[in-house]
């Protein structure tokens, strides 16, 4: 275990000061960067189950999972073993591959509303796509979105996004032009009232709600009893669609989804991480009337090179076949307590949660129900409890904004450990 006397980051420093010439900020995605805690980002070296290395030789339990896709571990053996198979015929096709009907059947048989599916590279492609096609099969062009919900950087969803936007304190992006946002209507999460008035205000106009249905990327909201069940019947009332972002959520709270957990099904639904078991992947689904409009079954265009990868097909699978196996959830719910509950119990005057393998905690006395609670907590306080963890070896988001999530290879051990660096961090 690092303490501080041992934490060096020398290499990581020369990596990052070399980066910063480029590439903009030194980084691939913004929320690496570490601009809202402080000091410079460590440099992975390599990964295995829990636990991650940098290549200054120090070793972290990891609580970021390469942001989510990580839930068995990282660099699981059977993976490992089921990618190098793959390797041996190829990269990348091009071209259709039994491999797309293995994962889309598992996929199909898991999440509750999805009848068809699309694969293709990214949450923010699922969420692209699934805007278009909300669009077209209800002739209507307004979406409601919530307040620090991010469904990826396209132009019409960076409004009030969240995650690495609230982390870098950005406005809605520059270079996205009004026009673009000008049919993207938002509410506070956990306020039906307020999806209420906007769909009374534009009848006929409101093609559908997007949301995530556990935010993370405000930090760990949950729903309020009733919330995702008032939303699925206003939804039907004004004719518009529900659909659920479970980029984060799917396969992670439970193998159906939030929409398994919360017993509520939407009309559509966007997937990622997961499903591709730490390679590049994402996919939209939903009924099979509204999928049928997708080219080329229907006019509603929508491609990709490398949708269906192989790879990512074959991570996919493996890592599903891992999750159905007996006692898993119950693991992961398990050892997410320990550590969520602990937490609370060291943590002065700050609030938080879990579900299965997803947690938050907030630097603030106040229950958390939107983004504008999450906005209330002491990001001077969070900074220091990230440098502080970081330095005793274990690895938190960059972000009071974001989730944090456990793994199928997190043993207790790791939750003691990770627990005693909390008491003493918060104790200074």
């Amino acid at each position: 275990m690092i303490t501080t006397s041992s934490f060096k980051t020398t290499k990581s420093e020369e990596i990052f000061a070399a980066a910063q010439k480029l590439m903009p900020g030194g980084v691939s995605s913004p929320v690496r960067a570490f601009k809202s805690v402080g000091g410079q980002p460590i440099v992975f070296d390599r990964v295995k189950g829990a636990y991650v290395w940098d290549v200054d030789g120090n070793q972290y339990i990891d609580y970021v999972g390469t942001w989510g896709p990580a839930i068995c571990g990282h660099a699981h053996p059977e993976v490992l073993a089921a990618l190098h198979d793959a390797l041996e015929k190829g990269t990348s096709f091009g071209a259709p591959s039994a491999l797309e009907n293995v994962l889309a059947s598992m996929v199909i048989e898991a999440v509750p509303s999805i009848e068809m599916v699309r694969f293709v590279n990214s949450g923010t492609e699922a969420c692209m796509a699934v805007i278009r096609l909300m669009r077209a099969f209800t002739g209507r062009d307004k979406i409601i979105k919530f307040s620090g919900c991010y469904h990826g950087h396209a132009d019409m969803l960076l409004v009030q996004a969240g995650s690495g936007v609230a982390t870098l304190g950005l406005p809605d992006s520059p270079g996205v032009p009004k026009s673009a946002t000008a049919n993207t209507l938002t509410a506070p999460y956990n306020d039906l009232e307020a999806v209420k008035s906007l769909l009374a205000a534009n009848p006929n106009e409101i093609a559908g709600v997007i949301l995530e249905p556990v935010v993370g990327n405000s930090g760990f909201i949950p729903p309020d009893v009733g919330f995702l069940e008032g939303l699925r019947v206003l939804t039907h009332e004004y004719g518009a669609l529900l659909v659920f972002d479970e980029v984060m959520t799917g396969f992670r709270i439970a193998y159906g989804g939030a929409q398994e957990k919360f017993g509520v099904t939407p009309d559509l639904t966007t997937l990622g991480k997961v499903i591709g078991g730490g390679l590049p992947v994402g996919a939209y689904g939903g009924r099979k009337d509204i999928m049928s409009l997708v080219a080329p079954a229907g006019p509603m265009y929508q491609a990709g090179t490398l949708s269906g990868n192989p790879l990512a097909m074959t991570a996919g699978i493996k890592t599903l076949e891992l999750l159905q196996r007996p006692g898993t959830y119950e693991q992961l719910d398990r050892i997410t307590k320990k550590l969520s509950e602990g937490l609370l119990q060291i943590a002065q005057e700050a609030t938080g949660g879990y579900i299965s393998a997803m947690f938050g905690l907030f630097f603030t006395g106040e229950t958390v129900r939107n983004y504008e609670d999450a906005k209330k907590s002491d990001l001077a306080k969070f900074s220091r409890f990230h440098r502080g963890m970081l330095e005793r070896g274990i690895y938190l988001a960059p972000s009071q904004f974001e989730a944090g999530f456990t793994s199928l290879a997190h043993t207790d051990e790791d939750i003691d450990r990770t627990l005693a660096a909390a008491r003493e961090v918060l104790s200074n």
